[in-house]
């Protein structure tokens, strides 16, 4: 039996503590002098995954953005789990809007949804992390937070093989035909998130605007048509001259004349979304490039008003801050940010896209937007003739009759007015009766004859010269079928 008097005094543990705690500092003093700190933590995770049950599961993470890209297998499978639900999950994002067919789910926190293929159990879990990006030349800044999204896919490592070449591009083509059923087209614009960052936001394109109803002349309407079709069709053709999958399309014209329109039955004869850029948001070429690389294929971005949109410095300007030092091109924006995406090594960044640009006054844009090459077609929407407003009467009267009241008188007086489909459609709303719009329509563009002749009655030469004048060559195509 061990007496008390073996027991060793408190000061002698105290004294032998103290020697091995510094012993101990001293080892580790040594270690991190003479030990690289790579070998350090190689030794470390070494012992750690010796002393780690060893695990049968893989996990593929699977984050929302590539890069700068959208990572298209994180938009496939949140729809595909859309469909899923699972008893783990206590919260989700329900929306509907007006023309969905029905609601949209998508996750609200974090959570687990069990799924199977071919007998192979998985497990996805959704993350949803909110952080903090500060960008290098923003030294005096706070930073924008932003959201990190992902799901996390574990399964058995031993079926590794079958989900990758299997379960993934089932996954990818199940979404798509998901996306293909419920297709609606969306209206993109810049709104700032909770973090204050900017980003997309979407609604319903509402607009019912199609080739059908446009007041466009029939030739220019199938002028149109046939390239875009062309442009579709010719995936294999851009590869092969070396060129980027986009087409790009200049709207220019008097206001009132049907841009805005046309963009829409553009979008509405492709089921391409519309992202509407608009610069008084956007501070830096950094951002215009995040933004722009965010926009998905098959879409069309569109910048209104170019010529005024925005006041970009010129290329050639000396880039100088209030301190009279130079600045960082990434610390505004310029013509060239917009170029370079357009035409530039970042056009290159996704396939079947569109570019359109409309203006009111060509004449004012920058050289550089109208070089050959930079914008495909030049379509000039002019004032209207009298097929455009056959088209224009049909759609708001219901009538194509040249005999019927006033409107043989309203066709001829159409071709020497120089009068916008906006303004011949304000006079089409007066009223329910077709008669009494044709006559107020015709009261109208009296007024509008006599308005654009200085007082002056028109005579024939003069409306010979007015027609060459507002009929000139419509469209202008720079790359050649």
């Amino acid at each position: 039996m061990m007496s008390l008097s073996s027991v060793p005094s408190a000061a002698t543990m105290f004294q032998a503590y103290a020697s091995i705690s510094t012993a101990i500092t001293m080892f580790k003093t040594m270690i991190h002098q003479l030990v690289p700190q790579q070998v350090q933590l190689f030794i470390e995770t070494k012992i750690r995954s010796y002393f780690r049950p060893n695990s049968s599961n893989v996990t593929l993470v699977i984050e929302e953005r590539d890069g700068m890209g959208i990572n298209d297998v994180f938009t496939c499978a949140e729809i595909y789990l859309s469909a899923r639900f699972s008893p783990e999950f206590q919260r989700f994002k329900i929306t509907k809007r007006p023309k969905d067919t029905g609601v949209n789910v998508k996750f609200g926190n974090c959570g687990k949804i069990t799924d199977s293929f071919e007998e192979i159990e998985l497990v996805w879990k959704f993350v949803n992390v909110a952080q903090k990006s500060i960008l290098r030349f923003q030294a005096d800044d706070e930073g924008d937070f932003s959201e990190k999204r992902s799901f996390e896919l574990s399964f058995s490592k031993e079926h590794k093989d079958r989900i990758l070449n299997c379960y993934i591009p089932f996954v990818l083509n199940t979404a798509k035909t998901m996306r293909d059923e419920k297709k609606i087209i969306q209206l993109h614009s810049l709104s700032r998130n909770c973090y204050s960052s900017i980003n997309w936001d979407s609604v319903n394109l509402e607009h019912p605007s199609t080739f059908e109803t446009l007041a466009l002349e029939p030739a220019l309407k199938k002028i149109i048509i046939q390239d875009l079709d062309r442009f579709l069709r010719r995936k294999e053709f851009y590869r092969r001259v070396g060129k980027a999958w986009k087409r790009g399309y200049l709207l220019y014209g008097p206001p009132g004349t049907g841009k805005s329109s046309l963009i829409a039955a553009i979008a509405n004869y492709l089921k391409f979304d519309i992202y509407d850029l608009e610069f008084s948001n956007i501070k830096r070429d950094a951002d215009l490039r995040r933004l722009l690389l965010s926009t998905k294929s098959r879409s069309i971005l569109v910048i209104e008003d170019i010529d005024c949109s925005v006041t970009m410095p010129e290329r050639s300007e000396t880039r100088t801050n209030y301190n009279g030092r130079s600045r960082d091109r990434d610390q505004e924006i310029t013509l060239g940010g917009l170029l370079n995406f357009i035409d530039g090594l970042w056009s290159s960044c996704g396939d079947e896209r569109i570019v359109i640009f409309t203006t009111n006054n060509k004449e004012k844009l920058d050289p550089a937007l109208l070089r050959p090459g930079r914008m495909d077609m030049h379509i000039h929407m002019s004032y209207l003739t009298s097929e455009s407003f056959t088209v224009l009467a049909n759609n708001y009267l219901e009538i194509s009759d040249p005999l019927y009241n006033n409107f043989k008188e309203a066709q001829e007086l159409i071709e020497g007015a120089q009068v916008s489909p906006a303004e011949v459609a304000e006079q089409f709303m007066k009223s329910e009766d077709p008669h009494v719009c044709l006559e107020s329509l015709v009261k109208f563009l009296k007024r509008k004859r006599i308005t654009n002749n200085g007082g002056a009655n028109t005579t024939h030469d003069d409306k010979q010269l007015q027609l060459k004048r507002i009929k000139p060559l419509s469209i202008h195509n720079s790359l050649h079928s």
